[in-house]
């Protein structure tokens, strides 16, 4: 499986934190945040990581490289401008769909395991991707990652923070994901997690354009799953939810 980890925003209201740093390189306990993603993933075994960025774009491939300092390979998907998330991942398939490079055993400082990927991945060009928006936090070990999905989407939804208390989404029993249609008692709040699969951008075309409503058009047609995550979560949005996730990491030093 590989993963897109979204770094392509301007971080305006993180300013002038991001006046002159990308939002993915602030530092957090001592390694900048996006950094904590690339090592919980490859952790997880995913060690093919596309990343796209837009803003002071160079200095995140200047920062991290080609990623084998964190036993992984980095693709960039360089935006001339920023394309919001459907256009940044549409413009990122052909790197998300291509056969994967990473060894069947991989040995870094960080994981030394056989590859869990299944003898067909590469032939599968519809296999999903985790998506990870680069501005988010959590506590990646109580995440179950599954191998694929039903239909074209699987979303981690979290309960609603104070800054979006009337939530986005809504999750059945049955672990289907519906639009809430006004229902905001029942919704929960989007993670910024989710497992695409390339279909879900079959109809889609160059360009910007957001992310929701192919969301919502694979919930209307019963294709959308998901599931509640209860752990630790914070929205990096604003300086003072940094500071937030600084203090949860340094607690668990």
């Amino acid at each position: 499986m590989k993963a897109m980890i979204l770094a392509a925003g301007l971080g305006s209201r993180m300013r002038p934190l991001t006046d002159h740093c990308p939002k993915p390189l602030l530092p957090v306990a001592g390694k900048p945040l996006i950094v904590h993603h690339i090592e919980q993933l490859v952790a997880k075994g995913i060690v093919e990581i596309v990343i796209n960025h837009a803003y002071l774009g160079h200095m995140i491939e200047e920062a991290l490289g080609d990623g084998r300092q964190f036993g992984c390979t980095i693709h960039y998907s360089a935006e001339s401008e920023a394309l919001e998330t459907g256009g940044g991942i549409f413009n990122a398939l052909p790197l998300l769909t291509a056969p994967l490079l990473a060894a069947r055993f991989l040995t870094t400082p960080f994981l030394t395991t056989p590859s869990t990927e299944p003898e067909n991945a590469n032939k599968n060009e519809d296999a999903p991707f985790l998506l990870v928006n680069g501005d988010i936090w959590l506590d990646w070990p109580s995440i179950q990652l599954p191998r694929t999905i039903k239909g074209l989407c699987h979303l981690w939804l979290v309960n609603n923070p104070e800054h979006n208390p009337a939530g986005d989404f809504l999750l059945t029993d049955s672990n289907a994901v519906l639009d809430k249609q006004g229902q905001s008692e029942s919704a929960f709040t989007f993670s910024g997690i989710s497992l695409l699969k390339p279909s879900l951008f079959k109809s889609s075309k160059p360009g910007a354009f957001p992310l929701a409503p192919l969301l919502r058009e694979a919930m209307a047609q019963g294709l959308a799953s998901g599931e509640l995550y209860t752990g630790n979560w914070v929205d990096v949005g604003t300086p003072q939810r940094l500071q937030q996730v600084e203090q949860l990491l340094r607690a668990k030093q």
